[in-house]
């Protein structure tokens, strides 16, 4: 056994080392100083700067820094409050963006956040909602579709096509209003009947394990709705993009046929061949060859964008064929996962909230009358929708509103959808800010309401807040 060293032989070899510090290390450094500032300078000038303004890495690190602290800290005032953490986190993106801090200190707003960082920002933020929906691919529980009766059957697909109705009756009426010039009314009508049909089901996720919904039937039913919204919501969406960015109706027949070839290719040779691989593969290589689906989630992403359809439908079609529970997803989910979570997404948020400037509805009745309308008609759609298909096919009207609230939430993909729309032109800013208004307040009536619905139904739901190591992962959807 190794013998215990004495005080006085810790002293001695403290000094010891304290010694060949100082010589090593503390003088060479002196010297080398001196050195500097006495030597000639006649090789010319560098223009040095001690703000952080003149050092573009400087600046988009402190914007990253900037972003991620108020995202998480409103994430948390969020939870304590009985509220999903996107909900902060799309707030704090509102709050950084021209509606608070761009109004009430111009110069903090540009120094935290400045122009010039913007794109790189962009760039970031994109990256993140590629990996974000191909998660969200991952992690879509394809099998809750079977099994679950005419409720689930019924209320997904009225879900859908009554929101997406009213939405198209409704860009009627808005389409002189707030379509921008040169913009078809017929992408505009499709994507409004888009953002309106949308379910957020990363965040209904999170609500449901929020609320203690989880494993409840109304929970599964919604899920199950969740899972039809958001294959038929992606679907549509690429089929907006497709007619919006073509330039004639062959333009459209072509991107339509590419993205029916890159769907076929991925269910009929992509998805066997990755089952047939990680099945015959020992799960300690797995784990190694991981990184390589990355590789795959941003080629896909790249195909897509290079087809028209959009970059994030090729990452999400991805993860609906990548098998699931395996040391590849595990590992997916803990290293993508948490740094989608943690870092990229929050940016997303903050860009959305640099787009979304409140400003260009105050002082304008109209505008805040319009905004009224187009809640009314998002939140009679969606839920009043969902609540009268479920009690079309016998629940109770308590239990039908509680599914129609579920069905209510909008949250995060929403604001995927808005960001695609603004960035083709197809959405005015107003109109954006409008939705972004409508989508954070849709999803904040979804678990006051599901609780308060609940109780009068018996249920024993309500906001759990005692998890100490929270972590804001509403990206997240869970393995069935």
């Amino acid at each position: 056994m190794p013998q215990q060293e004495g005080p006085g032989a810790r002293r001695t070899g403290l000094a010891r080392v304290s010694w060949v510090y100082l010589g090593l290390v503390v003088v060479p450094a002196l010297l080398a100083v001196a050195l500097l500032v006495g030597g000639d300078d006649d090789g010319g000038t560098v223009t040095a700067t001690t703000s952080v303004a003149g050092h573009p890495l400087a600046q988009l690190l402190l914007a990253i820094a900037a972003v991620v602290a108020l995202c998480k800290a409103f994430g948390w005032l969020a939870h304590l409050i009985g509220q999903p953490p996107v909900i902060g986190e799309i707030a704090a993106g509102i709050v950084l963006g021209p509606s608070v801090l761009g109004a009430l200190w111009p110069a903090g707003a540009a120094a935290l956040v400045p122009d010039s960082v913007v794109p790189q920002l962009n760039a970031l933020a994109q990256i993140g909602v590629v990996l974000f929906v191909f998660l969200t691919g991952l992690e879509l529980n394809l099998a809750l579709l079977r099994g679950r009766g005419r409720l689930a059957t019924v209320v997904s697909h009225v879900s859908i096509a009554v929101p997406f109705l009213l939405g198209v009756v409704l860009a009627v009426v808005a389409f002189t209003t707030f379509a921008p010039q040169g913009v078809g009314f017929l992408a505009f009508a499709l994507f409004f009947g888009v953002s309106m049909s949308v379910t957020a089901l990363p965040v209904l996720v999170r609500i449901l394990k929020d609320v203690g919904l989880f494993r409840s039937e109304v929970g599964a039913v919604a899920l199950t709705c969740a899972v039809v919204d958001d294959v038929t919501a992606w679907s549509l969406l690429a089929l907006v993009v497709a007619l919006a960015t073509a330039s004639s109706l062959s333009g459209v027949l072509v991107t339509l046929g590419l993205t029916a070839a890159f769907i076929a290719l991925l269910l009929l040779v992509v998805k066997p061949v990755l089952a047939r691989v990680i099945s015959r593969t020992a799960p300690g290589r797995l784990r190694h060859t991981a990184p390589l689906a990355l590789v795959a989630v941003l080629l896909c992403a790249m195909t897509t964008e290079w087809i028209g359809v959009h970059a994030m439908f090729g990452a999400f079609l991805f993860g609906v064929v990548f098998p699931r529970d395996n040391p590849v997803a595990t590992w997916l989910h803990e290293k993508a996962g948490g740094l989608t979570s943690a870092l990229l997404l929050p940016l997303f948020f903050a860009y959305s909230g640099l787009r979304t400037d409140i400003g260009l509805l105050a002082g304008d009745a109209e505008l805040w009358l319009w905004c009224g309308a187009i809640l009314l008609v998002a939140v009679a759609g969606k839920l009043g929708g969902a609540a009268l298909a479920a009690r079309t096919v016998g629940e109770s009207w308590n239990r039908s509103l509680q599914l129609g609230a579920l069905m209510n939430c909008r949250g995060l993909t929403e604001l995927v959808v808005l960001n695609i729309g603004l960035d083709l032109g197809v959405l005015s800013p107003t109109l954006f800010t409008t939705l972004v208004l409508v989508a954070l307040v849709s999803t904040v009536m979804t678990a006051p309401l599901a609780i308060s619905l609940g109780r009068r139904d018996g249920q024993r739901v309500g906001m759990d807040l005692s998890d100490d190591s929270f972590v804001p992962d509403e990206q997240r959807t869970p393995a069935a």
